[in-house]
């Protein structure tokens, strides 16, 4: 049986419950707040706490929520001072290092009742877990949703020299030494590693990647919610999409240095996500893009489909998942391989890949896909076919055969 430790449900989480669920191998889902969706009481809840349900029986699932309940609420009531970077009672990293704590006090309670086998634990949420879990002689399972730290800080502290003035959007260049100490611990005492992409396979140390299990499991997509309309590409300015944060780490600024590089008259700029900075210093860096502000994932998709060819420089990823749901939407892909993605473009056919840093590169494929309208279209056809060959049943079920294989379950 396998302990699951999370603090929300994204839907790389969901899909490994899933899977352990349905192989009638989940002990226990440890997380902040959570609950089962066949609750009777579920509809008497706001529809945004909705997102907080799981397909699983109420029995499965265990909270602590009183941490997460107060780092929500003093989002909501505009506290920093409580949610402040590793600081804040509620902080982020409070919320994760709490739950560890949680987990590891149910595991050690019912490890035997439950026959606990296994522990699958997350970066910032397994340090606890897995040092109790080695001394009663528990398999351990690291999921890493995003490169290794040691990657991801120098390649982040570069581009704060390449861009000073963005260097305030990089975020990951200020985490503590304590925090760093505790990723190389959990990479120390993970068995192992299961990885979205290769970026984030190769981040790995060397010798974690010779000693230690890893796998890489790739996303699964968004289901197309309707067809993309082939003739849009030929009508109109093309419109190019970005998707994501506003910083750097996803590459903005050496987006921003490519339109420069182009026509823009015949390019319409989408930029959508959340600012970082006020919108105005964003204009200021380039003044011509269309801003949208985040929006509920149904409507991500609607806008998607209004576009044209999806764009993700990224310096820094795990997977980006909004490349499969670009794809999905039908939206070829120009993108690094930092973005995680490389596995997702044949190039010429689904998109293109270009190196980071490189501004150059994005102007020659944007200015292609101006140039090659009547064939923008048919990739992005190709791009949806790519997109729906990746299913969240899929990944779930490959994550538990690497764990089954660890186990011998």
């Amino acid at each position: 049986m396998i302990l699951l430790a999370h603090p929300f449900g994204n839907a790389n989480v969901r899909a490994v419950l899933g899977a352990f669920h349905h192989a009638n191998l989940l002990a226990k889902f440890i997380t902040t707040v959570g609950y089962a969706r066949s609750a009777s009481w579920l509809p008497l809840l706001p529809r945004d706490a909705h997102r907080r349900s799981y397909d699983l029986p109420s029995k499965k699932i265990k909270i602590f929520p009183v941490r997460e309940t107060m780092r929500l609420l003093a989002g909501a009531a505009r506290l920093p001072k409580v949610t402040e970077h590793e600081r804040g009672w509620a902080s982020v990293d409070r919320v994760w290092q709490k739950l560890d704590a949680d987990a590891t006090r149910w595991f050690c309670a019912h490890k035997a009742k439950e026959n606990i086998t296994a522990v699958y634990a997350y970066e910032d949420c397994a340090l606890r877990l897995f040092e109790n879990a080695r001394v009663l002689g528990t398999r351990r399972v690291y999921d890493l949703p995003i490169a290794y730290y040691e990657t991801a800080q120098r390649l982040l502290r570069e581009e704060a020299e390449r861009y000073p003035d963005w260097e305030p959007t990089l975020g990951g260049t200020r985490d503590s030494e304590a925090k760093l100490a505790r990723k190389r611990r959990e990479l120390e005492l993970a068995e192992l590693i299961v990885c979205p992409s290769n970026f984030v396979l190769e981040s790995l140390p060397e010798n974690a990647r010779a000693t230690k299990a890893c796998v890489m499991v790739p996303f699964g997509s968004p289901a197309a919610a309707e067809e993309k309309q082939p003739t849009r590409s030929n009508r109109g300015r093309l419109r190019v999409l970005f998707a994501g944060a506003l910083t750097q780490r996803k590459g903005l600024a050496d987006l921003f240095a490519a339109m420069k590089l182009i026509d823009s008259a015949e390019i319409e700029l989408v930029v959508m996500g959340s600012l970082l900075q006020p919108l105005p210093w964003y204009r200021e860096q380039f003044p011509n893009f269309t801003y949208k502000a985040p929006r509920p994932h149904a409507e991500v998709l609607r806008l998607m489909r209004s576009c044209d060819v999806f764009v993700l420089p990224s310096i820094v990823e795990g997977r980006a998942l909004v490349q499969q749901e670009a794809m999905a939407s039908g939206l070829p892909l120009i993108a690094t391989r930092n973005a995680g993605g490389d596995d997702l473009i044949t190039e010429g056919e689904t998109g293109f890949l270009v190196p980071i840093r490189a501004p150059e590169a994005l102007a020659e494929k944007i200015s292609w896909c101006v140039a090659h309208r009547e064939r923008v279209s048919g990739m992005g056809i190709a791009a949806q076919k790519t997109a729906a060959k990746l299913t969240w049943h899929g990944y779930g079920e490959k994550v538990l055969a690497a764990v089954q294989t660890l186990t011998g379950e």
